[in-house]
């Protein structure tokens, strides 16, 4: 018999006893729950039904052969070895939820090329949290604010808030040229595609994003508002941008698409402009995108306070905004 906690309500059935029964075969888990083997508060149910804090949930007898016991346990030692425990700059913690402020070039999650990532790294740090999920996501090259879940309503109730757009996220990011002070609203639909998945072909199965026409059937509504932060004399502009919806690169690619790229970008900017960047002249050398997250405004999920999050420039990004105009806040 099994007593779902607090880390677990929520969850569907299915997904519950995957995490209960390490080693025992997904077809085999469905088959018992089909069969009406288990059982959730003395009742059938079904794999997607979902678990409540305090349900009883009552299994089969299910055996775990030997072989597969020690091959789920390798399995585990080689996903988990050689992963680094790293503890992030924490901007705040408590016995909900964790913000921390990612530094660029380091992936929220492993897969996809990745060995690892925040959430593995962290996970290795912490041993003795029995919950770390993430709430949202960050492209791998932007740094800034990201939040960690430490007990599954938490991440329910702050998941919901993300897709609820009650959350506010502004980034700063830096593009080259001036920007128009009236352009404040970018909302050109967006479409995601993967790169020619030719075998060998440069960047292959990479996923991509771009503008597309208001009558385009696969075209994603998306709204970016931006705000000039400071034009600079060195011909860039700061600008602070909020994003109302969560789009797959949603502001590297209306900025660019309005002949504004983002300094550093390697997917959507200036290729030619980037490389001079690589090396110090008048300006520091900028290694990296210049888009940082760095204000999050949220509901907490156990007392309802709004929270507003900040987040400094790295050095770096710190280096190249000031080294201009001393004026420009970090």
């Amino acid at each position: 018999m099994l007593v779902v906690d607090e880390n677990a309500a929520g969850q569907r059935l299915d997904n519950f006893l995957m995490r209960h029964l390490k080693g025992v075969p997904k077809t085999h888990i469905y088959r018992i729950i089909r069969s009406g083997e288990v059982r959730l508060n003395k009742g059938r149910a079904a794999a997607d039904s979902r678990v409540e804090l305090g349900d009883m949930v009552r299994l089969p007898p299910v055996r775990i052969s030997e072989r597969v016991a020690e091959k789920t346990q390798a399995m585990v030692d080689e996903l988990t070895r050689g992963i680094p425990a790293r503890d992030f700059t924490v901007l705040l913690e408590d016995d909900w939820l964790i913000a921390i402020d990612k530094p660029a070039g380091v992936a929220v999650h492993g897969g996809s090329g990745v060995s690892f990532g925040v959430i593995e790294q962290l996970r290795m740090a912490r041993p003795q949290a029995k919950f770390l999920e993430l709430v949202h996501r960050l492209d791998r090259d932007t740094s800034g604010i990201l939040l960690i879940a430490k007990k599954r309503s938490a991440l329910t109730h702050l998941q919901d808030q993300f897709r609820e757009r009650e959350t506010g996220k502004t980034y700063l990011a830096m593009v080259s040229g001036q920007w128009p002070a009236n352009k404040k609203v970018l909302d050109k639909p967006l479409f995601k595609y993967l790169l020619d998945t030719k075998v060998g072909a440069a960047g292959a199965g990479e996923r991509r994003v771009k503008v597309v026409s208001r009558d385009d059937p696969n075209g994603m509504p998306s709204v970016t508002l931006v705000k000039v932060r400071e034009a600079l004399a060195t011909g860039f502009t700061l600008l602070e941008v909020t994003i109302k919806t969560r789009r797959t690169h949603q502001i590297r690619v209306h900025l660019a698409s309005e002949g504004f790229p983002i300094a550093g970008d390697d997917k959507y900017g200036d290729f030619e402009l980037n490389k001079r960047l690589l090396r110090a002249g008048k300006l520091p050398a900028l290694k990296r995108m210049f888009l940082h997250a760095w204000r999050l405004q949220f509901n907490h999920p156990a007392s309802g306070e709004r929270i507003e999050l900040l987040a400094q420039l790295p050095t770096e990004l710190g280096a190249f905004a000031t080294h201009a105009h001393p004026s420009v806040p970090s």
